[in-house]
């Protein structure tokens, strides 16, 4: 490892090698975009690594993105307890300037419970990822395509669910036109897509889209004291969603690198975002969404952007993309079967041998807190694979109080912009005033023919123009009406809840 002072301008102090506490391990600021991966099973230590690097991060004033997957990362805006195991780890790695501290957070929450809304709009997500999140298949995901195609060209805004819905109920009322032009569009497919998005709502997927959509912006911040924000979103309940939680990091993903400028190599990088539970963003993923994850993580790094995976086992990441993480903790695995010994053997020969142990064998062996580490190093080499016992992080362990996170909530400075969300007009305003206007063409219509008919005797019978324009009538009133009728209801019972 490089002989490098505890400066946080230029690297992150990891930990001490195992038994040698003056040989300190360091992660050099300058390669933070290069990517990494945190590895290990379930209680090994993976979330106090993620911690320590995350206040490294903050205090060389680099922006931090996290999913709190167990609600055990909150304490980071606290100051650490300082328990006794926390110090006896800083005296037996040689830590002298071991003090509590805290750091600033943004708390978000994709259902606004447990920090600030975090929103985007159906236009910006985009079919292909709406598609994978809505588990689409090829001929819905068409349809689907389709949809975005129309309210591109009629000029309508695709903003929240309701939006969607009103489209494709327009769509299936237009089934014959519409396939006439673009392909066949089913009303069976439609009816799917529905049936997805009814699903997703359960969920609460609902609460992801609408406005205010977020701006990334907002989680690239500094505080006063040049601390890099912590922006720390609760998964805890997002995780009962999985292809929720790993679109929506998906989508993230793929903001920053289509809105941030080329950055080239710098000191440090402009973000850093961890990807808990990594497994979940490649587990069943067709074939065109594991190439753009490995694109966006290939390219993204020359936007300044460092993402780190966090999974029990590295054999979960795909080898197009774990080819490309070159800094990496790996804590302890475990080795009960034959498939898991093999992948341990496999995850060792990813590292730069050591002399003096053998990794496939000490990676069974390593203790809580205790790592084999390897991270880039002069021209960007691996370095030299440590055994090293990971340092205990500044920042409180486990969940904050609730009243540490009201207090951090009302000094982040976004809780004005994003708490209340707001609704303009789009496509389901758009198609209501469409059914509105046709409804009164169709009753003008009417009562003209009803003019010009001559004064005869009364019959019960309906003329062909009649006949017509009820039909017309009923079709508005019986889907897109229905659906506008239900919005409009539910709307004033939300009302009244509050």
């Amino acid at each position: 490892m490089p002989d490098i002072p505890l400066d946080t301008s230029e690297a992150i102090y990891i930990g001490s090698e195992t038994g040698v506490p003056e040989n300190k391990i360091y992660f050099e600021l300058k390669w933070g975009n290069r990517h990494g991966l945190i590895a290990g099973a379930t209680g090994t230590g993976k979330t106090v690594t993620l911690q320590n690097l995350a206040e490294g991060f903050s205090n060389a004033g680099v922006p931090v993105f996290m999913a709190d997957v167990k609600g055990d990362l909150s304490g980071i805006c606290q100051p650490s307890e300082m328990q006794d195991f926390l110090i006896k780890r800083a005296e037996i790695i040689g830590l002298e300037e071991y003090e509590p501290q805290a750091f600033p957070v943004t708390f978000w929450d994709l259902f606004g419970k447990q920090g600030h809304p975090v929103r985007t709009t159906i236009s910006e997500i985009g079919p292909i990822l709406l598609a994978r999140m809505l588990e689409l298949n090829d001929t819905q995901e068409g349809v689907l395509n389709i949809a975005f195609r129309i309210a591109d060209e009629e000029g309508m805004l695709l903003l929240d669910l309701k939006d969607l819905r009103a489209l494709l109920i327009s769509m299936a009322e237009r089934a014959s036109e519409i396939s006439s032009t673009y392909g066949m569009v089913s009303k069976q497919s439609i009816g799917a897509i529905q049936r997805a998005l009814l699903r997703l709502e359960d969920q609460g997927g609902d609460k992801f889209f609408g406005e205010p959509a977020l701006e990334l912006s907002d989680m690239m911040r500094t505080d006063l004291d040049g601390k890099g924000y912590v922006n720390i979103l609760a998964a805890d309940e997002l995780m009962h969603s999985p292809r929720l939680y790993a679109t929506f990091l998906l989508w993230m993903l793929a903001e920053l690198f289509e809105e941030l400028p080329e950055a080239g190599d710098s000191k440090k990088p402009k973000l850093v975002f961890f990807f808990d539970e990594a497994h979940l963003l490649f587990d069943d993923a067709p074939k065109a969404l594991l190439e753009k994850v490995e694109q966006v993580v290939r390219l993204i790094r020359s936007k300044g952007v460092g993402v780190f995976f966090i999974t029990q086992n590295p054999a979960d990441v795909p080898d197009t993309v774990l080819g490309q993480l070159g800094n990496r903790v790996q804590h302890a695995l475990r080795a009960f079967t034959p498939k898991q010994q093999k992948a341990i053997r496999q995850a060792a020969q990813t590292y730069r041998e050591n002399p003096k142990f053998d990794v496939a064998e000490i990676i069974t062996e390593l203790g809580v807190g205790e790592a084999l580490v390897s991270t880039l190093e002069g021209k960007g080499t691996p370095s030299v694979v440590e055994c090293t016992l990971i340092r205990p992080p500044c920042s409180k362990l486990g969940p904050t109080t609730a009243e540490a996170k009201r207090m951090a909530l009302q000094a982040d400075g976004v809780g004005a912009k994003y708490d209340e969300g707001k609704d303009r007009e789009s496509a389901y305003e758009i198609l209501q005033k469409r059914a509105e206007k046709a409804a009164e063409q169709a009753a003008k219509a009417q009562e003209e023919a009803e003019k010009s008919k001559p004064k005869k005797r009364s019959s019960n019978r309906q003329s062909v123009t009649e006949a017509a324009i009820k039909s017309v009538v009923r079709s508005m009133s019986s889907s897109l009406g229905r659906t506008i009728a239900r919005e409009l209801i539910r709307g004033v019972l939300g009302g009244l809840k509050r």
